[in-house]
């Protein structure tokens, strides 16, 4: 596994002057997605729970939907010029009888880490069809067990602690543990680990779950979550307009800008139990 923080020297500019300082960066390396020895995707994360990484992002766009559909994934074909390995080929053979990847999956040009659905090989293939069902969740939630879910999620982030450029994807129990954290420089990335352990662990479908995340509520967050069969996604920043409409057609409760006891509820609001009825 490749490293997780690189070192830097910085010229610190501040009220008493400059100064020369070390600093520590997020560290952010190509990973190249294979699915039986073809290329699929290649995105940039910060190195590390690639093999997560690599089953949730195969299970959010429908091309696994179990543990037993991945037969192998290993990594291959990628060395520096001393001839170590980087780490950063993976590739997942899926088992016999698992149809291959649609070609509407593939990327014309790699993800950034601020962008996964940029690139789709056609805007068909961006509306998936899950086989869960986040709407026939029967999860319910307070405010103030939502409330403690941004702390709890920043408490967990270590990497980001030492770099400050992270995002994170955290997926709690209805009850408020926290089950799983990742982190990474791109938060589709942090959704794909959190949902790639969930899948590993036996919590797919994520039946009574709320997916954290650190950031805004893209509309491929919501198809990742919608994906994955979880109920509920809070975010500390805006959701997109898409988000909400997709949220809003699979039964997905979204809340966005979740910060300490205020928050908006823009789906699902049947799931948030008030103390009381909403003023006009």
């Amino acid at each position: 596994m490749g490293r997780l923080i690189a070192r830097t020297s910085v010229l610190r500019l501040t009220p008493e002057g400059a100064r020369r300082s070390p600093d520590r960066l997020a560290v952010e390396e190509p990973l190249e997605l294979r699915v039986s020895g073809t290329p699929l995707a290649v995105t940039m994360r910060t190195p590390g729970h690639d093999v997560e990484l690599a089953h949730g992002f195969l299970l959010t766009e429908g091309v696994i939907g179990a543990v037993p559909d991945v037969a192998t994934a290993r990594y291959c074909d990628s060395v520096d010029d001393s001839g170590r390995n980087t780490y950063n080929v993976l590739d997942v053979a899926l088992s016999p009888g698992v149809p291959p990847a649609d070609p509407g999956v593939q990327r014309n040009f790699y993800t950034t880490s601020s962008c996964g659905v940029c690139g789709k090989a056609s805007l068909d293939a961006v509306r998936l069809r899950s086989r869960f069902s986040s709407a026939a969740d029967p999860l319910t939630l307070t405010p103030a067990l939502l409330a403690t879910l941004p702390d709890r999620l920043r408490e967990a982030q270590r990497v980001f602690d030492s770099t400050g450029g992270l995002h994170a994807a955290g997926l709690f129990s209805s009850g408020g543990a926290l089950l799983v954290a990742r982190e990474d420089v791109g938060r589709h990335n942090a959704v794909d680990k959190a949902l790639g352990w969930a899948l590993l662990n036996g919590h797919i479908p994520a039946t009574g779950c709320v997916l954290m995340v650190s950031g805004r509520a893209s509309f491929e967050l919501v198809q990742k979550a919608v994906m994955a069969g979880v109920p509920a996604l809070a975010a500390v920043s805006a959701p997109s307009s898409l988000a909400v409409d997709l949220a809003a057609e699979s039964g997905l409760t979204l809340v966005g800008f979740l910060r300490g006891a205020s928050m908006n509820i823009y789906t699902g609001a049947d799931r948030i139990t008030l103390p009381g009825p909403a003023t006009p």
